[in-house]
């Protein structure tokens, strides 16, 4: 680093007349505000649950590979401070797929995600760890650089322990949802806000009509006039004889006049109601853009929407957010463009066997990947002192 830069970044670190600064925290409000949104009430709602984990463990089970690029090659790189970080951890007290997941899920609530950065006195990276996004306010100094105020609530084991720190544009790595400013991400819970509140209102209904209703399972009905005391008498035999799994199937034998009357009939209330609880499961999976089949949602499917939904769920949802990640990580980590950092999305293969090995044979035949190199993806050792033969056909089937 030359002295330029160093007194450069003792400035930026220095500055903190607030009236220079240009707030640019996710504390602005949407346009739109029916109720108190936030990720902890959105993620109340199953179906919000059900897409942020699909799609933060989805991407926490990739693969990440780090290559070392020249013109139009590229070798995948296994030793050095980075390879290692990537194989063992990040940080101290997380794994890969546990920073992935973290990370992916700060962005999919927040609207953005952000890595602290951590160098030795060298300069070389020894540690990424994600910030979370609450504790962050963001300032654009008149320089037009931006630096990342973080204040971290007090008592918790972190290394703020409540006391606010800066960190500079170069220390942190910022991925960023869909931005209408290109600085700061907009998260979806503000975007679908009315969607979100919406179903909560819905969730409130049901719960307080499940709670508050009367809905008795059938009615004994009779021309005679029963005293209180016959009507207590014949409610408390009736439930004491039938009800519980242990009544189940029973034989009802009533005389006197008395006739039984089952209510199996659904109000029309109720139909809407369930109507609308579909209703929001549907809009808040075109909110993530997850196909309703990965959350469990199978209302409307069919053997070949079922087994196309994976195939869109990766083409659509995941792989646009794997890119800013790659992106980001890239042109923060290497700015010269010498490594990259690869999220191997043929790692969702590693659960269809199949689909695996003819993707495979393909490759093979072609002359695209040789036998070891097969075997080197699989964990297999190479076929020392062996007659590699190239396969004399594809596997049969392969649509």
């Amino acid at each position: 680093m030359n002295i330029k830069n160093l007194f450069k970044k003792r400035e930026e670190r220095s500055l903190v007349d607030a009236g220079a600064w240009v707030n640019m925290g996710e504390n602005r409000l949407p346009s739109f505000v029916p109720g108190a949104v936030t990720p902890e009430t959105a993620e109340a709602l199953s179906t919000v649950f059900a897409c942020v984990t699909a799609i933060s463990s989805s991407i926490s089970a990739l693969p990440a590979r780090l290559y070392q690029t020249n013109g139009k090659t590229r070798q995948e790189v296994t030793t050095g401070q980075i390879a290692a970080l990537l194989r063992n951890g990040p940080n101290a007290y997380q794994s890969t797929p546990e920073f992935m997941e973290t990370l992916t899920a700060q962005i999919l609530l927040r609207g953005n995600g952000l890595v602290e950065v951590t160098s030795d006195k060298y300069g070389t990276v020894i540690g990424l760890r994600v910030i979370p996004w609450n504790w962050v306010n963001v300032q654009m100094l008149p320089n037009g650089r931006l630096v990342y105020d973080v204040f971290a609530q007090p008592g918790l084991y972190t290394p703020e322990n409540g006391r606010a720190r800066r960190l500079l544009q170069d220390e942190v790595i910022h991925i960023r949802d869909r931005s209408d400013d290109g600085i700061i991400g907009k998260s979806r819970l503000q975007r679908g806000a009315a969607t979100i509140h919406s179903a909560h209102t819905v969730n409130e209904y049901a719960t307080t009509t499940f709670h508050n209703g009367v809905n008795p399972s059938g009615v004994i009905s009779t021309d005679a006039q029963l005293t209180p005391e016959q009507k207590t008498a014949l409610q408390s035999g009736i439930t004491r004889a039938f009800a519980g799994a242990k009544g189940a199937g029973k034989v009802l034998v009533i005389d006197q006049g008395l006739q039984w009357n089952g209510n199996a009939i659904t109000s029309p209330e109720d139909t809407e109601l369930l109507a609308s609880r579909k209703w929001s499961v549907e809009e808040l999976c075109r909110l993530f853009q997850v196909p309703p089949p990965i959350i469990q949602d199978y209302s409307h499917n069919t053997f070949t929407n079922s087994e196309q939904a994976g195939r869109w769920f990766a083409q659509f949802c995941l792989l646009p957010l794997v890119s800013k990640i790659e992106a980001a990580f890239n042109r923060g980590l290497f700015p010269n463009g010498e490594y990259e950092l690869d999220l191997d999305m043929s790692g969702f293969d590693r659960g269809d066997p199949a689909t695996r090995w003819q993707t495979h044979a393909i490759a093979a035949q072609n002359g695209i990947l040789t036998v070891d190199e097969i075997r080197e993806v699989e964990g297999y050792s190479p076929m020392v002192g062996e007659t590699i033969k190239k396969p004399s056909k594809i596997i049969e089937n392969i649509e």
